[in-house]
């Protein structure tokens, strides 16, 4: 018994709680429960896990206050934590990332043996620095031959029925609509790419503007969801290029970015953005709707 993992679950849904407490408990772990974020902290104060599940919104303290009183506490500061959620929120995700969660599950796509392989994982990183988190990423995700980062295959998109939106991600003629993500941001990115793929759309990514135009010399996506802020060349540049080139300057560019200033929603503009959308003013949904309403 000495050598088992503790998982501490930290989710307000009875229901998906009980899932994954049984599925972790059937490979191995011993788990303990928690219905909020105050009943979270006290059982993790009372025997350290090895690692925790936690739900962003829950009654009484939520996951993102969790987190900054665990970032605080030394016997807690290192405890690896997986965000489990389906609020959507680029800014919450951004705050979770900047507390030191180590990774992340969408409850409306997530199953069981996704789960077994985040937690598996995050505990045999143990106390990697953050300084590898780079070479990674890439490790743990597919590789294209372009070398665009892809899912692994167990997080297929969700079947219709899971899927919240409502609207066409096909052409007439029942082509799935092909969505580029060019964005840096390891937790964005993939949430971006498992709510589209989701939501019935076909998903390329990229992390930067090599990787990009690898996707573009092989295949016009339907449409563009750009960062600016981007290792080496940024998202102006890129957004430059694009509209440079006549094979590609009519797929319509949607700007996501956490610059807000007026000038460079301007020069985004100017320089032939569809539009522009600030991360922590969407959820993800808004973002998938705003996708349906250009390419719709």
């Amino acid at each position: 018994m000495s050598g088992q993992k503790r998982i501490i679950i930290a989710e307000d849904d009875v229901v998906l709680r009980d899932v994954l407490a049984g599925k972790l408990v059937k490979n191995g772990y011993i788990v303990d429960r928690a219905e909020d974020g105050i009943v979270a902290l006290a059982k993790m104060r009372e025997v350290t896990p090895d690692c925790v599940l936690l739900d962003i919104l829950m009654p009484r303290k939520g996951g993102i206050e969790v987190l900054e009183e665990m970032s605080q506490d030394p016997a807690l500061k290192g405890v690896p934590t997986i965000i489990i959620s389906n609020s959507g929120q680029p800014v919450e995700i951004a705050r979770a990332r900047e507390l030191g969660a180590r990774d992340f599950l969408i409850k409306a796509v997530f199953d069981p043996s996704e789960v077994l392989e985040k937690v598996r994982r995050v505990l045999e990183e143990g106390n990697t620095s953050a300084s590898n988190e780079g070479n990674d990423i890439m490790r743990r995700q597919n590789v294209t031959a372009t070398g665009a980062v892809s899912l692994p295959e167990e997080t297929a998109p969700a079947s219709k029925e899971e899927s919240v939106g409502s609207a066409p991600s096909s052409t007439p003629t029942g082509k799935k609509i092909f969505v580029l993500v060019i964005e840096d941001d390891k937790f964005l990115r993939e949430l971006l790419v498992r709510k589209l793929s989701g939501e019935g759309f076909e998903v390329k990514n990229a992390i930067d503007a090599e990787i990009a135009f690898a996707v573009l010399a092989e295949r016009t996506p339907d449409i563009i969801l750009l960062d600016l802020i981007l290792p080496g060349v940024d998202g102006f540049e890129i957004l430059t290029r694009i509209k440079a080139n006549p094979k590609i300057a009519n797929i319509p560019v949607i700007i996501l970015s956490n610059l807000g200033q007026k000038d460079d929603l301007e020069k985004a503009m100017a320089l032939g953005a569809k539009d522009f959308m600030v991360k922590a003013n969407f959820t993800l949904d808004e973002i998938v709707a705003k996708v349906h309403s250009v390419v719709g």
